[in-house]
């Protein structure tokens, strides 16, 4: 069964202004999520990317402006009412003490039962859906805190999955996740948004995989939004540049087709200078390591130029002898 029948509302922001400690962090930001899209937002450490997030799902109260929803001020909105449309998965949260994964995915459905509508068979369904979804089916009678870090953040997605909310936010998915099980979960994430038409908002870290799965991307550098659209037309050289303080080259994934970045570093950087490309004419990229950089601007490696090995010759010979040979 679909975990979702529901189309996505919109999810919007204005003039909000967001403190955390007392401390400004976001400051006078517009923002209206694409419905039925999935949105990456990315940025620096620190940037607000999480402070936003946690305005947007109502955890958080702007100290000035307003987050709506379907055009209502989110505030207003009754809590079971909110909960049915909008879930979120925070940064490193915690399940009490013994709690098995079964029962945590299934208070995923607790919006969605009244003193009148109990637990159900279409909630048991959804649970089971779940967590087959996020491959957790054999650890649901498991606690959750004897899972490995990565079982436990599966174990938090399946939850908000089995929630069945027409927009999700989620903050950090793939943290403490290897890199198969990343692609897995962003690959569920994929599936949420194209079989069911879910809204998904999610902070990513990585600049490829928010190229390679979102549709929209949104880059903060302290508290603003310098520039959102289609991957191709945010994650550039220049906006990566000025958000990160990163330089870098942008190619193409040759498998999605989207941006790909190399970054430079001062072992790893693209060549300049007139002598060998690198300046100093030790090598082919100046450094004297025998290094050169492809068409990407990515390192690669040059064959230096072979070295005279002395071959012994047999004594007696005209050779050893200093004589010319003919």
């Amino acid at each position: 069964m679909s975990l979702t029948e529901q189309k996505g509302p919109e999810l919007r922001a204005r003039g909000l202004h967001l403190a955390y400690d007392g401390r400004p962090v976001v400051t006078d930001l517009d923002l209206t999520v694409p419905t039925g899209r999935v949105t990456a937002i990315v940025g620096a450490n620190a940037c607000g990317k999480s402070t936003l997030l946690r305005a947007l799902a109502r955890l958080l109260a702007p100290r000035e402006g307003v987050v709506e929803l379907d055009g209502a001020a989110l505030h207003s909105v009754p809590t079971r009412e909110l909960a049915r449309k909008l879930g979120i998965l925070p940064q490193s949260p915690v399940a009490p003490e013994g709690l098995t994964v079964g029962d945590l995915v299934g208070r995923g459905r607790a919006p969605h039962q009244t003193w009148w509508r109990q637990w159900s068979k279409a909630d048991e369904e959804a649970v089971d859906a779940a967590l087959a979804a996020t491959g957790l089916t054999e650890l649901a009678d498991r606690a959750v805190d004897e899972l490995s870090g990565g079982q436990r953040q599966r174990a938090w997605i399946a939850m908000a999955v089995a929630q069945g909310t027409p927009v999700l936010l989620l903050d950090e998915p793939t943290t403490y996740l290897d890199l198969a099980h990343q692609v897995d979960v962003l690959d569920l994430v994929t599936d949420l948004n194209r079989r069911e038409g879910r809204t998904i908002v999610m902070v990513l870290h990585d600049l490829d995989q928010a190229c390679r799965y979102a549709d929209h991307v949104i880059a903060m550098k302290a508290g603003r939004i310098v520039a959102q659209g289609a991957p191709a037309e945010v994650v550039t050289e220049a906006i990566v540049e000025d958000v990160f303080g990163l330089r870098c080259r942008i190619t193409t994934d040759p498998v999605s087709r989207t941006p790909l970045v190399i970054p430079l570093s001062r072992h790893h950087t693209a060549a300049e200078g007139p002598a060998g490309r690198g300046g100093d004419g030790t090598g082919p990229s100046g450094d004297g390591t025998g290094r050169d950089e492809d068409e990407t601007g990515r390192d690669a490696l040059v064959a230096p130029a072979p070295v005279p090995v002395p071959v012994p010759v047999p004594a007696g010979t005209a050779a050893s002898q200093g004589r010319e040979v003919k």
